[in-house]
């Protein structure tokens, strides 16, 4: 079993910064894509960033030039460095990640959330 634990959300002014990370724990051998999912009230998930474990990204169009994901290989960590925040970046944030574990399965785990606040 592999468990994701999100951090860093909270509440920010806009323009404002945020980072946030994602610990993955558990049986992992190793984790191949990562990726940023969020939510916002009344609306669909949608996909922020994905990271390959070669560090290659991706971004969807809303955030590409103020948000920056990357990883930490060695402690199975992601981030997203969220800048120039605005109203329409609130939602919760989602980690993911694409898991091989010991048992050679590839899995897709979830995070929990974390709820991300841009107002004045």
């Amino acid at each position: 079993q592999v468990q994701l634990v999100e951090s860093g959300g909270g509440l920010v002014q806009p323009g404002g910064s945020l980072r946030l990370s994602c610990a993955a724990s558990g049986s992992i051998f190793s984790i191949n894509t990562m990726a940023w999912f969020r939510q916002a009230p009344g609306k669909e998930r949608e996909l922020v960033a994905t990271i390959s474990n070669g560090g290659s990204t991706n971004y969807a169009d809303s955030m590409k030039g103020r948000f920056t994901i990357s990883r930490d290989n060695a402690n199975n960590t992601l981030y997203l460095q969220m800048n120039s925040l605005k109203s329409e970046d609130t939602a919760v944030y989602y980690c993911y990640a694409a898991v091989l574990d010991y048992g050679s399965r590839l899995l897709n785990y979830w995070g929990q959330g974390t709820q991300v606040t841009v107002s004045s």
